[in-house]
């Protein structure tokens, strides 16, 4: 039980930041013997999930380094990461009652949100930085941190629960901290239209 829920978390989690690499990752493993998957996931080992994903998992890749490209993205794939993390924590936990795969896709839509939002806020922000080396930096960090949370949520799933706790900790603890620097940057960027008007 404690292999499937931080299954269906790290899969989430990993939604939030990069779906298709986090697919890629859960299907070759499993494809290579490296990872059980219940029936529910058994599709992310096809050869064509495993290869779309890792098509998709390049282009993500590369765009999102560009700045600006990549909040393009990101406000893009709010509708497409959202709903894939409800779908993979629900089907991470097999054919359970109903009851418990609702809750488990519901967490995983949670799980997903939290880390979308991160990711998407902080990558605005640092956006705004005229050098385009802090973007990389933030985007190589996602890609090693998605590998290494999977990894850990795969083969080390109790040390991975431990660690979600302390990025939900966080995430929720630093969400409001980005929207007040959008307000003030909002506002800057109000009052310097202003004084152009007068």
């Amino acid at each position: 039980m404690l292999e499937s829920i931080a299954l269906g978390a790290g899969l989430s989690w990993g939604s939030g930041l990069r779906l298709y690499l986090t697919v890629f990752c859960a299907g070759l493993a499993a494809r290579l013997g490296w990872l059980h998957l219940p029936p529910t996931l058994a599709a992310l080992a096809s050869t064509w999930v495993i290869a779309t994903a890792g098509v998709l998992a390049a282009i993500e890749f590369f765009a999102d380094k560009i700045p600006f490209v990549d909040s393009a993205w990101d406000a893009v794939h709010t509708f497409i990461r959202i709903p894939a993390g409800i779908v993979l924590g629900a089907a991470a936990l097999g054919q359970m009652d109903p009851t418990v795969t609702v809750l488990a896709g519901l967490a995983g839509g949670a799980l997903a949100g939290t880390a979308h939002l991160a990711k998407a806020g902080s990558r605005a922000l640092i956006n705004t930085s005229p050098e385009p080396f802090s973007n990389v930096a933030a985007s190589a960090g996602e890609d090693v941190s998605t590998v290494g949370g999977l990894a850990l949520a795969f083969f080390l799933p109790a040390v991975f629960l431990v660690m979600l706790l302390v990025f939900v900790v966080l995430a929720w603890w630093w969400l409001p901290r980005v929207w007040r620097g959008w307000r003030s940057l909002l506002a800057r960027v109000k009052g310097l239209r202003n004084d152009g008007v007068h």
